[in-house]
């Protein structure tokens, strides 16, 4: 049996878009698969059935050198490619491949609007970077694991009113220039026709407070910063649509089969990383953006505030496009 050492270091999107990979690999080659990433990011891979071992540090991969050593690993698979994962290769001395990044032409992209980037889904390129074992892509799909019973208890936290479903509206994102604007998110919410729930980290809360004396609607909860990550997904189970911002709820969004509503600031949906569901479910993915704002895209990640100070990438898009999207899935057989 081959021992394989799949790597993704961060962060909670860009793993979950490597779990293909990883269900393949344990599915086609029937071999013991190993994983490695931050402690941070344990909740993202650590009730995956795929996965023998779940390896974590918490700064250095001098914390686990030793012991990966011990492993002999017969292939090590980098879906990072960066400066601590070929340390890693380096110290490990194992045969092993990488992922090829694009970060040339996504500059070219940002800097210049040249796009020559491929039309492939990242997850594709995860794929194409183990095609020489003869791993194939299965159209199943994302993967997210939760714990056995979390549907029930986060079900027991959310108002009545909630409990028959709802729209969930991912308020957050790790850069600024990736998420709506408060103001907008409240003006859609007051054309949402079911409950909604706001769902964020502890960062976000505050601003779902805001939104939430913002908006006229009667039924809205704030999830923000009161659930774990798995507590968050289960409430992305229970929705029936979830409008999100381009961050990792909307992967877990994408690996749970739920309709989506995303939406585009700075990055845009050609670096390859939107909704990515099975062949038979694409329906259930509506991508919003403004394609004209000349200035986009300004980063291959994000900004604290926009370098402009329009932010026209965000606030050009109408609450009304993005509520109406919504009430089209709410009615859209999934």
């Amino acid at each position: 049996m081959m021992k394989l050492l799949v790597v993704r270091f961060s962060s909670i999107g860009d793993i979950v878009l490597t779990t293909p990979v990883v269900r393949c690999l344990k599915q086609q080659l029937g071999c013991e698969l190993h994983y490695l990433t931050f402690q941070r990011f344990r909740a993202v891979m650590e009730f995956n059935p795929y996965i023998d071992k779940l390896i974590t540090i918490d700064s250095s991969i001098s914390e686990v050198i030793s012991s990966l050593r011990h492993e002999r690993y017969d292939l090590i698979i980098d879906l990072h490619h960066n400066i601590r994962t070929f340390s890693l290769k380096i110290k490990l001395l194992r045969p092993n491949i990488a992922f090829k990044k694009l970060n040339p032409r996504k500059l070219l992209f940002t800097s210049f609007r040249i796009n020559i980037l491929p039309e492939l889904h990242i997850v594709d390129r995860y794929m194409n970077t183990v095609r020489r074992l003869g791993v194939s892509y299965d159209d199943g799909g994302l993967d997210f694991f939760m714990p056995e019973g979390i549907l029930d208890s986060v079900r027991e936290r959310i108002p009545e009113s909630h409990q028959n479903g709802f729209v969930a509206f991912v308020i957050g994102g790790r850069y600024s220039t990736k998420i709506y604007p408060e103001d907008l998110v409240a003006l859609v919410i007051d054309e949402i026709p079911v409950p909604v729930v706001l769902l964020g980290g502890d960062e976000d809360s505050v601003r779902g407070d805001a939104i939430c004396r913002k908006t006229r609607h009667p039924r809205v909860f704030n999830g923000c910063g009161i659930f774990s990550l798995h507590g968050s997904a289960a409430l992305v189970a229970m929705a029936h649509v979830v409008i999100t911002n381009d961050t990792g709820l909307m992967h877990i969004a994408a690996a749970l089969r739920k309709k989506i509503v995303s939406l585009w600031g700075n990055t845009v949906p050609a670096f390859g990383m939107t909704p990515f569901l099975p062949s038979e479910l694409g329906h259930l993915s509506i991508i919003i953006q403004m394609e004209v704002v000349p200035c986009r895209p300004c980063s291959k990640l994000g900004f604290s505030r926009c370098p402009k100070g329009h932010f026209d990438c965000m606030r050009k898009i109408l609450p009304s496009e993005v509520a109406l999207a919504a009430k089209v899935l709410l009615n859209t057989p999934a």
